[in-house]
């Protein structure tokens, strides 16, 4: 059984950071994507960046690039999400989803599993 969890959220200042982490359990192998979404309230689910555990391939979303990075720890199981230069508009709960494949999928209804969320607030 897959399980996710996902921590480094929090409350922070317009161009500031913060850090999320992903640590999955369950997978067989380290051949599986972990990528994070957000969800601001009224709006719909949308892929911020992914990243292929096996090889390290990534994807960030238009929005996030140049600011965002994606990187993982192959041993701890773990993906990460460095976010900079935040924004307002960055404010979401943010989730960490993953799927048994290698595929950097950018849409919610390709992950069958979740991580429970975590806030980020972006705001002076």
């Amino acid at each position: 059984q897959v399980q996710l969890v996902e921590s480094g959220g929090g409350l922070v200042q317009p161009g500031g950071s913060l850090r999320l982490s992903c640590v999955a359990s369950g997978f067989p192998l380290d051949y599986y994507t972990i990528a994070w979404f957000r969800q601001a309230p009224g709006k719909e689910r949308e892929a911020v960046a992914c990243i292929s555990m096996s090889d390290g391939a990534p994807y960030i979303a238009p929005s996030a690039k140049g600011r965002f990075t994606v990187s993982r720890d192959v041993a701890k199981h773990t993906g990460y999400l460095q976010m900079s230069g935040l924004k307002p508009e960055d404010t979401a709960v943010y989730y960490c989803a993953a799927h048994d494949s290698e595929r950097l999928a950018v849409r919610a209804s390709e992950y069958d599993n979740w991580g429970q969320g975590t806030q980020v607030t972006v705001s002076s």
